[in-house]
């Protein structure tokens, strides 16, 4: 199939694109023997797990559907976390995770026994209190109060038997940054947790690596990694979500109606609550392709989605000519946290996912109708 033969909104994955940064991280981990594992709260299209699987070490999931997931999927590594572990679910966890991660003392104290029976291996979250990022606060695990992860104050609370349970320790602290930052953490928790990492058979250093972006300093990652694997004698792990998928997707959308309310206003068939609500959670503006900044171009519009949401705005684009009704936009880098967060408000369809094969093929892997938004409901 054709691109232009494609029913829109839909998001489409470039499989070229996904190898590419595949590559990059596989040569990480060979340059290291640090592992690498798929985020899936970031991008979890399992159509393409065995060939992520192909490259990387396994999955990591926040709770039981996205263990399950990758338990059936990939079938490799699979680790666990969650801010708090509901007791009915977890035999179940236990079925398919081989690395739970505990977010606190009392879910450690809790559930420790019944991990080490299961054979899988126990880790703590910690919290630095080291913030590296600004203007995303909503997902800064390091802000202050965060419910994420055990100070280095509450550790102490740890007692030696309980520790001794604890395989490794994970941290999280970084949101689409490049490897300055994870040094800076470095440094803090080192400082702050330096003992109890001799102690340790691995280190988890989360997510939030943008190790495929072409600006990011991978030189410096994998000094890093060698630096607390040697020190430490700790096996490395990264958990990047994005990095796997970053600028390998973009979603189609088509015009609906244009009209002007003191400015031009193009209405698309795709929604900034629905499709990609990051734009409106984070907030961001997404990049679109062929368009400029507001007045950049001739043509200026905002680009609002079909809900009856006011705030379902994705941003002012300028344009070389104007546009009309059944224009089709691609906006770019919407595989990552758009499928794994669209919702059916108002009713609205979700849109197909389609993969562009190597061979520059389009074929839909999934799409979705009016059964898909009912049955969410009763």
């Amino acid at each position: 199939m054709k691109s232009d033969r494609l029913k829109t909104p839909c998001y489409v994955v470039d499989e070229s694109a996904i190898i590419k940064n595949l590559e990059i991280l596989r040569g990480v981990m060979d340059k290291t023997g640090c592992r690498i594992l798929l985020a899936q709260k970031a991008f979890s299209m399992f159509a393409l797990y065995p060939l992520i699987g192909s490259y990387l070490s396994g999955t990591a999931s926040s709770g039981l559907y996205e263990a399950r997931l990758g338990r059936e999927y990939m079938g490799k590594e699979n680790h666990v976390y969650a801010p708090a572990f509901k007791d009915d679910e977890f035999d179940e966890i236990l079925s398919y995770g081989d690395h739970i991660v505990f977010n606190s003392v009392s879910q450690l104290k809790l559930f420790s026994g019944r991990t080490v029976k299961s054979g899988a291996s126990i880790g703590l979250r910690i919290n630095p209190e080291c913030s590296t990022q600004k203007g995303h606060d909503i997902y800064d695990p390091c802000a202050p109060f965060s419910r994420l992860g055990v100070t280095a104050g509450d550790f102490l609370s740890v007692h030696a038997e309980e520790l001794d349970a604890v395989d490794g320790l994970h941290f999280h602290t970084l949101c689409e940054q490049n490897a300055d930052a994870l040094e800076a953490t470095l440094n803090v928790v080192e400082e702050r947790f330096g003992p109890w990492l001799y102690k340790m058979k691995w280190l988890n250093f989360g997510g939030g690596h943008h190790i495929t972006r072409p600006d990011y300093d991978i030189p410096l990652l994998e000094s890093l990694i060698k630096r607390l694997s040697d020190k430490y004698c700790v096996q490395v792990y990264l958990e990047p979500g994005e990095a796997i998928a970053l600028n390998a997707g973009f979603l189609i959308t088509t015009v609906l109606a244009c009209q002007k309310n003191r400015i031009d206003i193009a209405i698309l068939d795709t929604s900034a609550a629905c499709h990609m609500p990051d734009v409106l959670e984070m907030p961001y503006r997404p990049t679109l392709k062929d368009s400029g900044l507001p007045r950049e171009k001739p043509f200026t519009y905002r680009l609002a989605g079909p809900t009856c949401l006011a705030g379902d705005v994705i941003g002012d684009y300028s344009f070389d000519l104007p546009l009309e009704r059944g224009k089709r936009l691609v906006f770019e880098d919407m595989a990552i946290y758009t499928m794994v967060k669209n919702n059916t408000f108002n009713g609205m369809p979700l849109p197909s996912i389609v993969l562009k094969k190597k061979d520059g093929d389009y074929s839909v892997i999934r799409s979705f109708d009016y059964d898909d938004f009912k049955n969410r409901l009763s």
